[in-house]
């Protein structure tokens, strides 16, 4: 029973993201280009880039998920990002749980 537990607790960690906010992203910038870019830091798992249903353009802003802190730190050794001209700016975002979220929100 302890095993099980134990297993199911690293299975949770190993799917742990961390996640790096990324403003004033150039309209012609594209997820996949986005995940491309932050690759050369590490193992991106995930772009999240929103898009405005009234304008069908990305809202200039993503979220880049990270398998590793690791990866984020390589990010950030970087002093600036820059995508088709523009300097992307990015904040390191802190993690929470999702009952965190839920209590803060009510």
């Amino acid at each position: 029973m302890a095993a099980a537990s134990a297993a199911r607790s690293v299975g949770r960690r190993s799917r742990r993201l961390f996640d790096i906010f990324v403003a004033e992203v150039p309209w012609t910038v594209s997820s996949k280009e986005l995940k491309e870019y932050f690759s050369q830091f590490g193992s991106v798992q995930r772009c999240q880039l929103p898009f405005d249903k009234d304008t069908g353009f990305h809202r200039r802003y993503c979220w880049i998920k990270f398998s590793t802190q690791d990866d984020v730190r390589n990010v950030f050794q970087k002093d600036s990002h820059i995508l088709e001209g523009a300097k992307l700016s990015l904040k390191q975002q802190s993690y929470r749980r999702h009952s965190q979220r839920k209590n803060q929100s009510e």
